[in-house]
């Protein structure tokens, strides 16, 4: 913001108070004080911490220079809203505009109330000592000091009222009498009493007799009247005691400001702070002080509900017809929700098109489910909006609780996390709190977070499966498979955190460091057994198949490792291949056409098309171990003939083909006969350590050794 543009401002601001006030400087140094106070706005609005203060000290300055005319608060405002949120800067952020503006025009008109108010109560202190003299002169100079304190009654522009000690009203000036709308005739009828409001505490009638007692000389408060046409007016009111020359009480003296105008201006600002001002519902902030208040008091018995709603498909309301339309909807979901709660249930709108309900001393979850039947059914009927018959559905989350059980901050979490399970189940539904399945999703997000940390950690490691030529016995492959190492949960299983890093994206760097260990490893068994050493089979992910970076990265490993291609196989489930992305089918091509074997796992458990076979840059299918089950029996005909069929279409492609879940010596030779080329499950081996492959190609080493002596030693006898 440069300081150009302030100074336009201020030439703007000084043309339209000049006029309002009476101020002793004229228009060149009116327009240089104003340029200050601009600086200081626009610096306080700009703050990095805001600090909506400074546009109370704007407004107490502005009373300090006699800015009182009755229109320039009104004028001063009204440019400063316009003005600071066309400001060009990119600072605040957009979406904090609205609201620093709101509190520091809010801020601004506060500090000017108090300010002029405390002038005013200044204003009456003078009053009162000069009313207070006027009348000890009357009585000791009788005319004279009359016409003093007459003058000073009549002209005064604060209402002015005199009472005898039983309360009733001897005198009333023009001011006290334009305020409540009696004559002084009719004011001289009435008494104090008579005056009471119906809401005043009873704390304002005992100071009251304190002073009509003489035990305090005065009193000061803000007090609401009736006037005499049947309205309200709030005053400042200043009550003190005249005592007589012998220090007996002898009259009262009420001085009186109307202040009815700030008080309203208080009473739209503080709504402001508690509504959405868009529905008028409650807001956030009401919401967090009506459960403040819930839990504050004694726990004993008490239990609370909410209702956490959230609109389905707001979004494409707003998107394809736009905002005025979304908004007319809210606001018909607002009044309809409103309808269907009762006394004790407060209705608020959390944000967006979130919608949260509090209810207070329920009898248990049933309550909670009739309240959200209700809702269901109540916005279940079309909304007419600019001639669109919009249908509305809701997703809501239930939760209900014992007081002593939880706190305001759990109470809503659980609450927005049940809404969205509901919405997850379906939509247009509730669903209600349980405490089991939070804990879990609680526990599944710990895991999801802390994953790539853990990674850095050292927290993985990876487990070896062998894979078994089933014509000759031998080692042919190892499948690297993960496993977590968790600090407190001990060793974790895929099956409990591969769903989670697949969704939270992390399963692109922990399938890419589980790529690098096993090549590493293959590249050990590379150098110490030769080419004995076994092919390395590591998964992938549907996620990795989408990573820009996935040939290049593969490449880098192996060159890392001085590995061929060929001794890494790459495994994808059909998962990985649905849809109409050709981006997966393109990495595989190139990965294939560098040599790297390319297999298909779990085939037979899902729904592929086996023509599209042909397309597929494979080199392996790995038959998914729900076949090992049926081979188990010799009578189950069906599944032998299934797999016979499917090794010869996979053979018939040029593919070999691994049965998973072989675990007993009958599934071995079942898979045989079917021509099944390598078997993998527990018969051969269960996952282990990098030692038990070694300890494999060993024991294979020394087979092969002494195979190789026996065939010597009968050569040798045939000689």
């Amino acid at each position: 913001m440069n300081h150009a543009d302030c100074e336009v401002f201020a030439q703007r601001w000084t043309e339209a108070i000049v006029g309002t006030s009476y101020v002793a400087m004229g228009r060149r140094m009116l327009a240089r004080h104003l340029l200050e106070l601009t600086q200081q706005l626009v610096e306080g609005f700009m703050a990095a911490e805001f600090d909506p203060s400074v546009g109370r000290d704007v407004g107490v300055a502005m009373v300090e220079k006699h800015f009182t005319g009755t229109d320039t608060l009104k004028e001063t405002l009204a440019l400063i809203a316009e003005w600071l949120p066309g400001l060009p800067t990119p600072a605040p952020p957009r979406g904090d505009v609205a609201s620093r503006v709101a509190q520091l025009v809010g801020s601004l008109a506060a500090g000017y109330a108090s300010a002029l108010r405390e002038r005013s109560l200044d204003e009456q202190d003078a009053i009162y000592r000069a009313g207070l003299r006027a009348r000890r002169q009357a009585e000791q100079a009788l005319a004279a000091s009359e016409a003093k304190f007459r003058a000073m009654f009549t002209e005064a522009k604060m209402g002015i009222g005199i009472g005898d000690l039983e309360g009733n009203i001897t005198d009333a000036n023009p001011a006290l009498q334009e305020m409540f709308g009696y004559t002084r005739e009719e004011f001289t009828r009435l008494n104090v009493s008579s005056m009471v409001h119906p809401d005043d505490a009873a704390s304002v009638w005992e100071v009251y007799g304190e002073l009509v007692r003489g035990e305090r000389d005065h009193f000061r408060m803000e007090k609401r009247f009736n006037r005499r046409d049947g309205g309200e007016i709030w005053t400042d009111l200043t009550v003190s005691l005249v005592r007589d020359e012998g220090g007996a009480p002898a009259y009262q003296v009420a001085l009186l400001e109307d202040v009815s105008e700030r008080r309203r201006l208080q009473a739209k600002l503080h709504h402001q702070a508690y509504h959405d001002p868009l529905t008028a519902l409650a807001n956030r902030q009401m919401v967090t002080e009506r459960l403040d208040q819930v839990f504050a008091g004694p726990a004993s018995q008490r239990r609370v509900g909410l209702c956490f709603l959230d609109l389905d498909g707001f979004k494409v309301v707003n998107d394809s017809l736009g905002h005025d339309v979304g908004d007319q909807l809210l606001k018909t979901v607002a009044s309809r929700l409103t309808r269907c709660c009762g006394p004790g249930q407060l209705v608020a709108r959390m944000g967006g098109d979130e919608f949260l309900i509090i209810v207070e001393d329920t009898g248990g979850e049933a309550d909670m489910a009739v309240l959200a039947d209700k809702i269901l059914s109540a916005l279940a009927a079309p909304v007419r909006v600019g001639g669109h018959a919009l249908t509305v559905r809701t997703s809501i989350g239930l939760v209900e609780r014992p007081v002593a059980d939880t706190n305001p901050a759990d109470l809503i979490q659980a609450a927005d996390i049940t809404m969205y399970q509901a919405k997850a189940g379906g939509k247009g539904r509730y669903a209600m709190f349980d405490q089991h399945r939070n804990d879990s999703e609680v526990a599944d997000f710990t895991l999801s977070a802390t994953m790539v940390a853990a990674v850095a950690r050292g927290e993985f490691y990876v487990v070896y499966q062998p894979l078994v030529d089933l014509g000759q016995g031998t080692l042919r492959a190892v499948e690297a498979l993960v496993r977590w190492r968790h600090p407190t949960l001990g060793v974790l299983g895929p099956e409990r955190f591969i769903r989670l890093a697949e969704e939270s994206g992390s399963i692109v760097q922990l399938g890419h460091w589980v790529l690098a260990r096993a090549c590493e490893q293959a590249k050990a068994w590379r150098d110490a057994f030769g080419d004995a050493a076994p092919l390395v089979s590591v998964n992938l992910a549907p996620r990795q198949l989408h990573e820009p970076s996935l040939v290049a990265d593969v490449i880098q490993v192996l060159a890392d490792n001085e590995l061929d291609p060929s001794s890494l196989q790459l495994e994808l489930t059909e998962q990985s291949l649905l849809g109409d992305d050709a981006g997966p089918l393109t990495m595989l091509t190139k990965l294939h056409g560098m040599g790297v074997r390319i297999a298909l796992d779990d085939f037979g458990d899902g729904y592929w098309n086996l023509p599209d076979l042909r397309r597929l840059p494979l080199r392996e299918l790995k038959l998914a171990g729900s076949f090992a089950a049926g081979l188990q029996s010799p009578c189950n005909r069906v599944d032998q003939r299934i797999v016979r069929a499917l090794v010869d279409l996979a053979h018939a492609l040029d593919l070999t083909v691994t049965a998973e879940g072989v675990e007993t010596l009958a599934q071995c030779e079942r898979f045989q006969a079917a021509g099944c080329d390598t078997g993998q499950g527990a018969w051969f081996g269960l996952p282990g350590a990098a030692e038990q492959i070694d300890a494999l190609l060993r024991a294979a080493e020394l087979r092969d050794a002494e195979l190789r002596a026996a065939d010597q030693l009968c050569n040798r006898e045939a000689l």
